[in-house]
């Protein structure tokens, strides 16, 4: 039989320094090396489970196939003739099926040749069927049978004592890695621990979209917030304030600077981890989902010597990616680049990158005062959030430099009157701004889409609008199905839509006389700039995207 690890090396799991490492923890502490594995976050449930299946030849059982109920699993217990307590020592559950002639079992242990003999001399005439169980699902059947007891090491004290003995505890360690490892696995950008009256979900942000990952019960919420509050340097005894943390972390072979939060509630405190990959490459801007002819004037846009690019949408529409595409598209080591974010999500070669600390008063404007006097180039703020920001943004275009920034709107052209609502007067908006893009993220469409036919003024709509570069391309109309590659979702990964407007005359004129929104609309309607929903629709006549998507992200859009 193969080795356990040999196999996760050559499914490209783990690589073997990583089980190396696990080897040696495992000589010194003890323990299988799929649980140190896991503990260490090199590799995640699922994947373990997955290859010790092939090398065990026992099947994984999912959740939906084990009892919601613990009527069965008493009936069983019964019919044995052992007590409940041992087979809540042993971890172990069991049930028959319909035809009552097999018994299916899950166990934490499933090799364990003591439970084989001991169910095998019970139950003589039925065959037994073993499962490989998901640790979660297995606590879950676990808490059924033992209703109230707290025999899984979870606890439900309130105690800070117990709750730091329980958050450093093997059970707890797990969970929480294994958590983060499903979450990188499953693609996912944010983690959410939502605790209600008598449970608590686990939730994953996957392509912009929340999905329940688990439901467990309330009794484990306090240790499994304790430990992620304990790792990322917040108080764990703290549940009446809100607390803003981070912390690093390798999972899945993969370094992880993670942003937590956490938001004191009715029935406890909602945490929100936003993951962020250290290793992950910067997108370039050809792979974003850009237009041809877009793509062709932001790249004149960033080409410019000087005044104020803006890229605006709410938040996670992909606005700091697309910021630092741009960077790296202009970053030809001629010019000094300079940035002030908060946080610093990617780190760029050749690019000096400012963090700036509101809470010891090291603000934006701050830190971009100092930054003028770098002799800088080309200056990247990662949001413009109030007047005194925005003026010196502001300046700095007018004295011959080149800013990008982003702004919070629903369209390109609220920009403008957003900056004025500001304070800022009209014709310092008119003379220094460039150019405005605002972004949504449409999820692609997996390959299992299925061809659909649009309705009539979506395809008349697109002959309009459909730029010269891609009048060849013949259409392609797709609806989402699901299979089990996305998690029936239909879709997997995302790509951008664009609303382009570049400063005209004619609207550098309505900036000045304070026009409204909808006036600056209606004459970049006229002067041929796509809305949002325009170059979604464009995504969908192409195949990358479908109908549904475009009017899901655009929704709330001002078209």
């Amino acid at each position: 039989m193969a080795r356990l690890g040999e196999l996760l090396v050559q499914a490209n799991f783990v690589n073997s320094q990583d089980i190396q490492r696990a080897l040696d923890f495992q000589q010194r502490f003890g323990g299988k090396l799929g649980a140190v594995l896991i503990r260490m976050g090199a590799v995640s449930e699922d994947s373990l489970l997955s290859t010790l299946s092939q090398q065990l030849g026992l099947p994984v059982i999912d959740n939906a196939n084990i009892p919601t109920d613990a009527a069965p699993l008493m009936q069983l217990i019964e019919l044995s003739g052992i007590e409940k307590d041992w087979w809540l020592d042993q971890e172990i559950a069991a049930w028959t099926d319909e035809e009552n002639q097999c018994i299916h079992c899950v166990a934490r242990d499933p090799l364990n040749d003591t439970l084989h003999e001991v169910l095998s001399q019970c139950f003589p005439h039925y065959t037994l069927i073993w499962y490989l169980a998901r640790n979660q699902d297995l606590d879950r059947v676990l808490d059924r049978l033992a209703k109230a007891h707290d025999d899984d090491g979870f606890g439900n004290s309130d105690d800070v004592h117990l709750l730091r003995e329980l958050a450093e505890g093997a059970p707890v360690v797990e969970f929480v890695n294994n958590m983060f490892s499903q979450a990188i696995d499953q693609r996912a950008s944010d983690v959410h621990l939502e605790p209600e009256e008598h449970s608590f979900f686990v939730r994953y942000r996957v392509d912009g979209v929340l999905y329940e990952h688990l439901n467990l019960p309330k009794e484990r919420f306090n240790p499994i917030a304790s430990r992620i509050k304990l790792i990322s340097g917040l108080d764990i005894a703290e549940r009446r304030l809100p607390q803003d943390g981070r912390l690093n972390i390798r999972v899945s072979g993969q370094e992880l600077d993670i942003r937590v939060s956490c938001l004191p509630g009715v029935h406890g405190e909602s945490i929100v981890m936003r993951l962020l990959p250290k290793e992950r490459q910067t997108s370039r801007l050809d792979h974003l989902g850009f237009a041809p002819d877009h793509l062709r004037l932001f790249n004149e846009w960033i080409s410019e010597p000087h005044g104020i690019i803006l890229v605006t949408g709410p938040t996670g529409s992909g606005k700091s990616t697309t910021l630092y595409a741009a960077l790296d598209a202009i970053n030809d080591r001629s010019q000094k680049i300079i940035t002030v974010e908060d946080p610093v999500e990617y780190q760029l070669r050749g690019v000096t990158q400012v963090q700036a600390h509101s809470e010891i008063g090291y603000t934006f404007a701050q830190a971009l005062r100092s930054i003028l006097r770098q002799d800088p180039d080309i200056i990247m703020i990662g949001e413009i959030r109030d007047r005194e920001t925005s003026e010196i943004a502001i300046q700095a275009a007018l004295t011959g430099h080149m800013v990008l920034s982003t702004l919070h709107t629903n369209d390109a052209v609220s920009a403008f009157t957003r900056l004025v609502d500001m304070g800022v007067e009209p014709f310092l908006v008119a003379t220094s701004v460039r150019a405005v893009q605002a972004q949504r993220l449409v999820r692609r469409l997996c390959s299992c889409a299925v061809a659909s036919e649009p309705l009539a003024m979506v395809r008349d709509r697109v002959r309009e609008i459909l730029p010269k570069e891609l009048a060849d391309r013949p259409a392609n109309w797709k609806a989402a199905v699901g299979c089990a590659q996305c998690q029936h979702t239909g879709y997997q990964g995302r790509v951008g839509i664009y609303e382009l407007v570049y400063i005209t005359p004619e609207i550098q004129n309505l900036v000045l006389q304070r026009a409204t929104a909808s006036d600056m609309r209606r004459m970049a309607a006229k002067q041929g700039f796509r809305t949002l929903r325009d170059d979604g629709w464009i995504k969908a006549y192409l195949g990358v995207t479908s109908i549904e998507e475009v009017l899901r992200a655009t929704e709330a859009a001002t078209l």
